[in-house]
């Protein structure tokens, strides 16, 4: 017998299935983690590049759009602690090398994970990531507590890495993370330290939210609607995921469903298409709750941050509103309160200095210990601005704002 359903459920459903066909995503990422060494290292990620392709080629004929791969290492201390400073820097200069012949995003992992770990390699790293294309993080939160000086050690790096990177866009690839555990598809924050031979998906699907936001303005209904409507894309790429990983013994980690925005993919107007107003005003925190109560509510194995990226320059509507002064770090803080975030891609005056950056950090990862979220920062010194001028990072996935 045919199941019919209730009368008033029957528009609810049509319209969730329209907007997960419109608006199908993108799948923004397709991230292996491994393990390397010094020794055996090009034919590991060669390897590992042939299980990305044929993933990327599986979900291409299930209909999706893949934007990249990626590949995150264990820690990387752990395969140049070992070197001179010189060689160490020579050798991570090779991973960049490789990333750009075989067509890879590079992650070199966690430059600390707890708060004794060594920073004999702060040095090789800061010029690492002045000069190449490398993403790395370091651990300002878990488990054990905030780490205090994991902490203060992150806001010297950042403070060097502006200062002597090209308009101090090394630090685009570099986060502090507190409570992102691992395994997460997202960079700069992606990191392991097990095994290997895992992966992870991540989407860009802001452009979902956006298209339900648009529908419906009621907040119960609104929130109902992006449940259904992100449930339906979320279940293929994982079907997706779960036949790859049957077929190549790759373990399959999870799906991030944040809903990930890029220039004109914005979540900025997404929610205020819901709102009726400029991001920043009020009821930006009950749509931040929302689109956090929706992606939590994902019929799929979740990991990563599993809630809502607010990137100030990769949303060309939040680099607008960020200009306007519609919105700010305190904002972001209040809003990561209710969803997962934290502080991404903020461009700040070039002389903030050590001290502030630690400040700053400091409150990123008390909130994400108080209430055992995952946040990131990702904070950008400009060299020489200061409050008021444009930035100029030289980078095309960033919209240029005014520093504040």
């Amino acid at each position: 017998m045919r199941k019919i359903l209730p009368v008033l459920a029957l528009p609810l459903a049509l319209a969730a299935l329209a907007a997960a066909a419109d608006s199908r995503p993108k799948v923004r990422a397709i991230t292996a983690f491994i393990n390397i060494d010094a020794r055996n290292y090009e034919a590991q990620y060669a390897e590992t590049m042939k299980f990305l392709d044929s993933a990327r080629a599986a979900y291409r004929a299930a209909g999706f759009e893949v934007e990249g791969v990626r590949i995150a290492t264990q820690p990387f201390p752990r395969y140049i602690g070992g070197m001179k400073p010189e060689e160490g820097l020579a050798f991570l200069r090779k991973l960049d090398e490789l990333s750009t012949r075989l067509k890879f995003a590079p992650n070199i992992g966690a430059a600390m994970l707890r708060d004794d770990d060594s920073t004999a390699t702060f040095d090789t790293l800061a010029q690492a990531l002045a000069s190449t294309r490398l993403n790395a993080s370091l651990v300002i939160a878990g488990e054990d507590g905030i780490h205090w000086r994991a902490l203060h050690e992150a806001a010297r790096l950042i403070d060097k890495v502006g200062r002597i990177s090209p308009h101090g866009r090394g630090n685009l690839n570099f986060a502090a993370t507190a409570m992102v555990k691992a395994y997460g598809p997202f960079y700069p924050g992606a990191w392991h330290e097990g095994e290997g031979r895992t992966f992870a998906i991540g989407l860009e699907g802001a452009g979902v939210v956006a298209d339900v936001f648009a529908r419906y303005h009621d907040p119960r209904e609104a929130e109902q609607q992006l449940t259904a409507a992100l449930a339906a894309p979320l279940r293929e790429a994982e079907a997706v995921a779960t036949k790859v990983a049957a077929e190549s013994r790759w373990h399959y980690a999870g799906i991030d469903p944040t809903p990930a925005p890029l220039g004109d993919v914005s979540i900025g107007r997404a929610i205020e298409s819901l709102i009726g107003g400029p991001f920043g005003s009020s009821g930006t925190m009950t749509a931040a709750r929302i689109i956090t109560a929706a992606v939590q509510a994902a019929p799929v194995k979740r990991t990563g941050y599993s809630g809502l990226m607010v990137p100030v320059l990769e949303d060309n509507v939040l680099a607008k509103r960020w200009a306007e002064g519609a919105f700010n770090i305190d904002s972001l803080l209040a809003y990561s309160a209710v969803c997962a975030g934290g502080l991404d891609t903020v461009p700040l005056p070039g002389d903030i200095g050590v001290e502030r950056l630690a400040r700053i950090l400091g409150d990123v990862a008390s909130l994400a210990y108080k209430w055992n979220k995952p946040l990131a920062a990702r904070l950008l010194p400009v060299p020489g601005g200061k409050p008021g001028d444009r930035t100029d990072f030289g980078d095309s996935r960033m919209s240029d704002t005014v520093i504040r």
